[in-house]
């Protein structure tokens, strides 16, 4: 399983890490640490160090209940960044964490590889056609409402069931796009209560029927430090045993905050594999 960054085939039957970094001031874990040039050039440096492949940047906080950001502040924030990175990094695939057809176009014209849009084309309409004419590889993941009132429709009879005509839906109308490198993302936290983000994990692998690639986002996420009674920032021991069990059930890339940790995950998991 492959998806094509810039003519580039990355090889998907290797899980890959992909780093995140947060150009905004409000994200649950990280937000606000990357103020300076300095700051981001030194955290990207060490993620492609540790192994990471892909960086995802995100301009708008979709943590619940996040406050609204204009699209001008969203393209104020992430553009410069972007030019920044690929100055002194032109080689790495940037992923743009973002549900703006303008800011995903922007983005894109700017030298990133891939739009990672929580709502799967579904808070703009005209998303999945710009997606189509960027020809990029494309996240989609599942979300009902907003990242501001989505804790408000974690209703379901069957969640997973829901999910899979959820993302049924969404790739049938990219596929009559010509969107050719498509990839699912539970959102897990997103529209969720704790157990139902457990129960979607432990039926993580039923997911493969659609037959493309799963990211998983769970890093530092409050399924993990509610759980375990403590905060984000000491939820990396939960997320690593958490990793391990995604990457057993078929996942293809880790978002994450700590990349040398998903990476030694994926090596440990490889080495498993091969015997």
């Amino acid at each position: 399983m492959t998806i094509n960054c810039k003519g580039n085939l990355i090889d998907l039957s290797v899980p890959k890490v992909m780093g995140i970094l947060n150009a905004t001031p409000d994200s649950f874990y990280d937000g606000g640490k990357y103020k300076s040039e300095i700051a981001i050039l030194n955290q990207v440096e060490k993620m492609i160090t540790e192994g990471a492949t892909f960086i995802d940047i995100g301009a708008y906080s979709s943590k619940p209940g996040a406050e609204f950001v204009s699209e001008e502040e969203e393209l104020n924030r992430l553009l410069p960044v972007i030019d920044l990175i690929l100055s002194k990094f032109p080689e790495i695939l940037l992923s743009i964490d973002t549900f703006r057809s303008k800011v995903a176009k922007q983005a894109i014209l700017h030298g990133a590889s891939l739009i990672n849009d929580i709502s799967a084309g579904l808070l703009d309409d005209k998303m999945l056609e710009t997606v189509a004419s960027l020809q990029v590889p494309y996240v989609m993941m599942h979300m009902k409402g907003t990242p501001k009132t989505m804790q408000g429709f974690a209703h379901y009879e069957n969640i997973c069931k829901e999910m899979m005509f959820y993302f049924s839906e969404r790739m049938e109308k990219a596929r009559q796009l010509n969107i050719n490198d498509l990839i699912i993302d539970p959102g897990f936290g997103f529209a969720k209560t704790l157990d139902q983000n457990y129960e979607i994990m432990k039926y993580l692998n039923y997911f493969h029927f659609l037959e493309l690639p799963i990211l998983v986002g769970i890093s530092r996420k409050s399924m993990l430090y509610k759980l375990l009674d403590t905060q984000p920032e000491q939820a990396l021991n939960g997320t690593t045993a958490l990793h391990m069990i995604a990457l057993q059930k078929g996942t293809s890339i880790l978002r994450v905050h700590d990349v040398k940790e998903a990476v030694e995950c994926v090596t440990i998991f490889e080495k498993l594999k091969n015997f």
